[in-house]
């Protein structure tokens, strides 16, 4: 398996693939709580059963080219990922997503992974846009959506509910031609 060294403090973005559903269990267990305030992914991921099936979800999206799930890695323990959660390719469209355990949160993971998917995703799928959608109560989300240069696109009002709350969501994007002048790259 390949790792991408994300800086110089040793953390890796890896694959996250179903024979690591024990290992991804046991990050959700440790963050549960703080990574469910805004997103599903605790909910969904319960159990080893709930924890293979998830990530084999993401397989099979991998293979048939709509999706893609990759962990953070920081001395050697899961501590977060980083996902499209869509993709297609024919329409160059993808939706990046993003989750944390408390341990490993403040130190830039986020954005230096989204960085390598999002140059992934722009130079060798052809994707023209990526969005972000974050709940407008996550700060620390739209910190990264600003810091990866995307564009506030609108507000979705009350459009998400998690555990009985309704959220207003934000829509960022990055468009490709955006994505290489910011990165000081030019189109393949």
């Amino acid at each position: 398996m390949y790792a991408i060294p994300l800086g110089d403090d040793g953390a890796e973005l890896r694959p996250l693939e179903p024979w690591q559903a024990e290992e991804f269990l046991a990050h959700i267990d440790r963050g549960r709580e703080f990574i469910g305030r805004y997103v599903r992914l605790p909910e969904v991921v319960s159990d080893l059963a709930s924890s293979r099936s998830f990530l084999q979800s993401y397989a099979d999206k991998a293979a048939a080219d709509l999706g893609r799930i990759y962990g953070i890695w920081t001395d050697g323990k899961l501590v977060g990922g980083v996902l499209f959660r869509t993709m297609d390719v024919q329409h160059g469209t993808a939706e990046a997503g993003c989750w944390l355990e408390p341990s490993a949160v403040g130190k830039g993971l986020v954005t230096r992974a989204v960085r390598v998917i999002i140059d992934w995703a722009v130079e060798e799928r052809g994707i023209h846009r990526v969005e972000w959608q974050v709940a407008a109560e996550n700060a620390a989300s739209i910190a990264v959506a600003r810091r990866l240069g995307m564009t506030k696109d609108g507000v979705l009002r009350e459009s998400h509910v998690l555990r009985g709350k309704r959220y207003d969501m934000e829509v960022w994007s990055v468009l490709a031609p955006e994505w290489r002048a910011a990165r000081g790259t030019s189109s393949r």
